[in-house]
Formats: structure tokens, sequence, C-alpha cells
């Protein structure tokens, strides 16, 4: 499946969050979301996006947003990652199975250093309160992540 475009819906998910709760695309419904999918916690890249978005919720917040984060991480490395920062107000999705990774469309080839290799590519999507995509960031600036997704 290819990667969501503006105007597609939600798809349909069933994930375990970092702290082993159930999250649900039904659960999102009703709310503007910010959902930002990452290679693998604790490396430099989705740290800094992951802080940039913790550092600057209560604007994202005052924005109407709600904010999952995503990768194939389990729900250890997920809870982990967060503790390690002092707790991301946000929940980090432990998407092992790589279902919402791969209806989402996010996984595919990357380079690093001359190497191609499959992973999930870093990418955000924004959704309306009915759950429809009005915002696809694919070229992620993950030390200014937030004034991306605010258009600043």
């Amino acid at each position: 499946m290819g990667l969501l475009q503006v105007g597609d819906s939600l798809p349909n998910f069933e994930c375990f969050d970092d702290k082993g709760n159930v999250v649900k695309s039904q659960d999102l419904i009703s709310k503007k979301c910010i959902i930002f999918f990452y290679p693998k916690a604790n490396t430099p890249g989705c740290t800094a996006q992951a802080c940039n978005l913790s550092e600057n919720f209560s604007e994202l917040s005052k924005n109407g947003f709600s904010i999952y984060g995503v990768s194939a991480d389990k729900v250890k490395s997920q809870s982990s990652f967060s503790n390690k920062f002092g707790g991301f107000p946000y929940p980090l999705l432990a998407d092992i199975n790589k279902e919402l990774i791969n209806s989402f469309g996010v996984w595919g080839l990357k380079k690093y250093m001359g190497r191609e290799y499959e992973g999930i590519l870093r990418t955000t999507f924004v959704t309306d309160k009915e759950g429809i995509i009005t915002n696809v960031i694919e070229k992620v600036k993950t030390k200014d992540h937030t004034s991306q997704i605010l258009g600043l």
C-alpha cells in the first residue's frame, strides 16, 4: 500500500502504547491528531523529534492537537524511551507487527551512507476531528518539527 495522502481516512487499527494501554483508531476520532512515525526509539533523530514535540506540547495542545508517536519498538522500549526524557506527555505506540506502519504506507526503501535497506520512513500525518488526513509531512525537521506542523 502506498503512502496515505491528504483527504484519505485514518485506517482502522489497534495498538499498545508505552504504558500497555490499547489505543484504537476510534479513540482518535473527534480529535485533531498528530501521528508521527519514527524509525527507532532512543536514536538521535527520533529523540530530537520526540523532544521537540514534548517541549512544545502546550502550544500544540492549545491548537487542539492530540499527539501519538509510532515505531516498531516493543512496549518496553517505548516506555524506556519516554521515561528517559521524564515521560513524554503523549503516548508512543508499539507497532511491533508493523500493521499501522504498513497501513499508513511508511515502510519503504531507505538509504544511509550508501547502503540501502528497508525501514520506517520518518513521516508525520495530521488529521481533523473526522479522522481525515489534512497534512502529510515527509521531510521532517526533527529539531523544529512543531513549526512544520503549525506552519510557522
